[in-house]
């Protein structure tokens, strides 16, 4: 179900908000993959340049800001690999 609805934010380039942990995260989503055989999503945080890593077993309460579009700036192949 987290995967849909990241997979859908990604493809229509929404902003998602959603708690990490007890802080609550607005992201720009960009990729979805696995580390050490968990899924994670890399994103951009509102107001920020940098890229961050999410594990998906910390996310809750997911919510798709579909008034709020983005477009892709920052290229994280670099970050990836």
């Amino acid at each position: 179900m987290k995967s849909e609805i990241f997979e859908n934010a990604i493809y229509n380039r929404n902003q998602i908000r959603f708690l990490y942990g007890v802080n609550e995260v607005v992201l720009d989503p960009y990729f979805i993959g696995r580390e050490s055989g968990r899924k994670v999503i890399y994103g951009r945080i509102l107001n920020s340049s940098q890229i961050r890593k999410f594990e998906f077993f910390k996310i809750a309460n997911i919510k798709i800001l579909r008034g709020m579009k983005f477009s892709p700036v920052i290229p994280i192949i670099s970050h990836i690999n």
